[in-house]
C-alpha cells in the first residue's frame, strides 16, 4: 500500500511540475493594448534621452 501511495504522489508531482514548466515557458500572451503602451513608453524615453543629449551639447 505504501508503494502505491508514493507512486501516486510522484505522478501527481510530475504532472504539477510539467504544467508549471509549460506556463513558465509559454506564459500569458500579452494583449495588443499592452504592446502598444510598451512601445509608446519606449519611444517617449528615447525622445527624452535625445533631448537630454542635445541640451548637454
Amino acid at each position: 500500500m505504501a508503494d502505491n501511495y508514493i507512486e501516486k504522489q510522484m505522478e501527481q508531482y510530475q504532472a504539477r511540475k510539467a504544467a508549471w514548466e509549460q506556463r513558465r515557458k509559454y506564459g500569458k500572451k500579452k494583449s495588443k493594448l499592452y504592446a502598444a503602451r510598451l512601445k509608446a513608453n519606449t519611444l517617449a524615453k528615447e525622445e527624452e534621452n535625445e533631448e537630454e543629449g542635445e541640451e548637454m551639447n
